[in-house]
């Protein structure tokens, strides 16, 4: 059982949300919806690739902010490309692999290599591929490998 649930504020886009991280991620579906008097979407559980999320139409008063992101852990560059296309469909690129959709939502899609660079004991491979992903807006698997190799 998860013990945490993130909870999505929509202003109105509910069900075009559900739709559209349905369509990219897989082992995707809807677990529960509440429709308002008028038929429009209120409330809905649902779940992306195993994880749980709630979401409520609940009108234009807060906004998502880059304040939380959520952390898309691809295998490799044909991962990376697949998610990053799709999740900034009417979107916006930001740095160091992030993007915002286009509902604000902020995403971080991040190849496992940057990880197991970054890590590494030797800092000076380390700090290479830092600099170099600093400069880039998606990332670039074959351009980290380069930075760590030296």
């Amino acid at each position: 059982m998860q013990k945490i649930t993130p909870c999505l504020w929509f202003d109105n886009q509910l069900e075009e949300a559900i739709t559209f991280y349905s369509k990219i991620f897989r082992d995707s579906r809807v677990t529960q919806m509440k429709r308002a008097p008028d038929g429009k979407a209120f409330f809905a559980n649902f779940e992306l690739a195993g994880q749980k999320f709630m979401c409520l139409n609940g009108g234009p008063h807060f906004k998502f902010n880059e304040a939380v992101s959520f952390f898309v852990d691809c295998k490799d560059q044909a991962e990376v490309d697949y998610y990053w296309e799709h999740l900034l469909d009417g979107g916006k690129e930001q740095q160091c692999g992030w993007l915002k959709d286009r509902f604000g939502l902020s995403w971080q899609i991040v190849p496992e290599a940057l990880i197991r660079f970054m890590n590494d004991e030797d800092s000076v491979k380390a700090n290479r591929v830092q600099e170099a992903m600093m400069k880039m807006v998606k990332l670039d698997v074959a351009e980290l490998e380069k930075a760590y190799r030296g």
